[in-house]
């Protein structure tokens, strides 16, 4: 069945920009998703949002209600081919002149909706490119990449791994456009003094994000005899395994997982920096958001870390697999107040700099006219 929300009196029989998204749950996408439709002139661009996985888990459907934007859930249950069907007819109703698909797997689905229209496509790679395909799986892994033939990347390594790709299935032209972080929801307050100092850390609890790098650098920590809590925000497959492993290493009593947490500016107040222990990565939310909160944040370099923060001086970026360099920067955070203090100044400044959710509207608008829309 579809749903659209919003006021039938204010909602239009089509929209201009449409977007095809995997799912509106707990995710750095989705949020992206969320604040790019915030800020976004809704009545000039009348967007509208195609969700092609509907899930009870799907937490920013009332956050999109509340903007008044359409959403059009693709009946569950149906199989590849009736789902794309269903994109298909929906986008001939709404006549967009804009389709972007904000999930990597979707990109093909909005190619082949927009095949016979005048609408403009524009596909999406959010993480590491070649982890992208793989986790799509080898047909639509391929399919996605080279359809449709514009896409935008929300990080640097995407687009240079791309650049350097020989292969046909890649695609024809890519703009990259920086995640944004909405300033107005972190406050400025240092990290706190005094106490037991509290590091985050933030994420999926997924293979992926090296949780094993995290309890490593615990470990280390507490071997050295530093005061300190850990707190994990994030839920997934491994939590179990995870508190296990703590309870093995003896290092449960300075670990506590928290579970999924909605308020992320809240936790990042109380902490005094951020730890990012990620073996692939697109543009890092929870990195931008720690910066924007003003704390220094310590993180493996995949995807755009090394970009967003200046090694030594908002943070501290260091090569995956280095155990000894990421346990020895964060006992440096523990051990010198005034270090990151500064360093978490720093990153404020940065953030306000460059990090801004209108920048990110307006770089996805510029996308768009490369790839040939005309907004008129």
């Amino acid at each position: 069945m579809m749903m659209e929300f919003g006021d039938p009196q204010l909602r239009p029989h089509s929209c201009r920009l449409l977007y095809l998204v995997g799912q509106l749950g707990r995710g750095g996408l989705e949020r992206q998703l969320c604040y790019l439709l915030r800020i976004l002139d809704r009545k000039r661009y009348r967007p509208a949002v195609m969700l092609w996985n509907p899930s009870p888990n799907d937490i920013y459907l009332s956050d999109l209600a509340a903007l008044e934007v359409p959403i059009h859930p693709v009946p569950t249950g149906a199989g590849a081919s009736a789902k794309l069907s269903y994109c298909r007819s929906l986008v001939r109703r709404l006549s967009p002149e804009v389709i972007h698909s904000y999930s990597f797997y979707t990109n093909f689905a909005a190619y082949y909706a927009a095949v016979g229209t005048q609408a403009i496509c524009l596909g999406s790679i959010r993480s590491n490119f070649l982890f992208e395909q793989n986790k799509a799986g080898p047909w639509l892994g391929r399919l996605s990449s080279l359809f449709p033939r514009h896409h935008i990347s929300n990080n640097l390594q995407a687009a240079e791994t791309i650049w350097r790709s020989t292969g046909i299935f890649r695609p024809g032209t890519l703009s990259v456009v920086r995640n944004g972080v909405d300033l107005d929801l972190f406050s400025k307050v240092p990290p706190p003094l005094g106490g037991v100092p509290l590091i985050l850390s933030v994420g999926s609890l997924l293979p992926i994000k090296r949780w094993d790098r995290l309890l490593t650098m615990v470990r280390e920590l507490k071997r050295r005899k530093l005061r300190f809590m850990v707190q994990v925000a994030g839920e997934g497959p491994l939590r179990k395994m995870l508190e296990g492993q703590a309870q093995e290493l003896h290092v449960a009593d300075c670990l506590e997982f928290l579970g999924a947490v909605r308020d992320i500016p809240t936790l990042l107040a109380k902490a005094n920096f951020l730890v990012h222990t990620s073996d692939a990565e697109g543009c890092p939310n929870v990195v931008m958001e720690a910066m924007a909160a003003g704390r220094a944040v310590v993180a493996t370099d995949a995807g755009d870390v090394r970009h967003l923060i200046e090694n030594g001086a908002s943070g501290f970026v260091v090569s995956p697999g280095d155990d000894a360099a990421l346990a020895d920067r964060a006992a440096a955070l523990l051990t010198d107040q005034l270090l990151c203090q500064s360093m978490g100044e720093n990153a404020r400044a940065r953030a306000e700099r460059d990090f801004s959710v209108h920048g990110l509207v307006s770089r996805t608008l510029d996308a768009y006219k490369a790839a040939g829309w005309k907004d008129e």
